[in-house]
């Protein structure tokens, strides 16, 4: 990522100000942009996440500029934790300053874990958003109800030993969801996609090219581990 800027800032939030980091891009004109949510903060989750981290490398080297931001109560964000609730505004003010930097490009949404439950079901609401990315979905806690209603091309990846997804419950859940949809299970791997993160990547690499063909035009590197 030579030659790119990582800004770090901070969001006006509904809380409080949120810490960000958002990467450019050297294409003064992007084809998109994307916006990663983390996983659960009183959890140790934040936008420095492994997995987080991972999905804005693998969108970054595909010439989209990428926000990433900690939600309330993590890193030097303020506020408190809100269960979802309040963190569905925090996405909205990510989403908005993207947008604005952003103006007429359509977003992406990633989100992982927690970050997967907030993130995409603001992402399903919202008209700026035409893709979006789910990983590791937390179906043992949270039924995400709010995707059988969401016609938006969706990519999720998720660990075969996902201890807080049981992948068959997973493999049920996306089957029953309208398309178009795609499900990349990682073999072997636990919720955080251990030891092969690389491949998560290029999973979520081959359906951002299939999708948007024209990334390959500005798509540098291989994801690596």
């Amino acid at each position: 990522m030579s030659g790119v800027f990582h800004h770090h800032l901070f969001l006006s939030g509904p809380a409080g100000r949120l810490e960000a980091m958002h990467w450019t891009v050297a294409e003064p004109n992007p084809p998109m942009a994307a916006l990663v949510c983390h996983p659960h903060p009183l959890f140790g989750g934040t936008m420095h996440n492994k997995v987080v981290f991972q999905v804005a490398r693998t969108l970054h080297d595909l010439g989209l500029p990428v926000l990433r931001f900690n939600f309330r109560g993590a890193g030097l964000s303020e506020g408190v934790h809100d269960q979802g609730r309040g963190e569905q505004g925090d996405v909205r003010v990510a989403l908005d300053w993207l947008a604005g930097k952003f103006p007429t490009k359509p977003l992406l949404i990633a989100g992982f874990s927690f970050g997967s439950v907030v993130g995409l079901g603001i992402g399903c609401a919202d008209s700026r958003v035409t893709d979006l990315v789910g990983l590791g979905l937390p179906l043992n806690r949270n039924g995400m109800e709010f995707l059988r209603s969401c016609a938006k091309p969706r990519l999720f990846l998720h660990g075969e030993k996902d201890q807080f997804g049981e992948v068959d419950k997973v493999r049920k859940f996306v089957a029953s969801l309208p398309e178009p949809k795609r499900l990349f299970i990682v073999p072997g791997v636990d919720h955080f996609f251990t030891g092969k993160l690389d491949e998560m990547g290029r999973a979520l690499r081959d359906w951002m090219l299939e999708r948007h063909p024209r990334l390959a035009a500005s798509a540098s590197r291989p994801d690596a581990d």
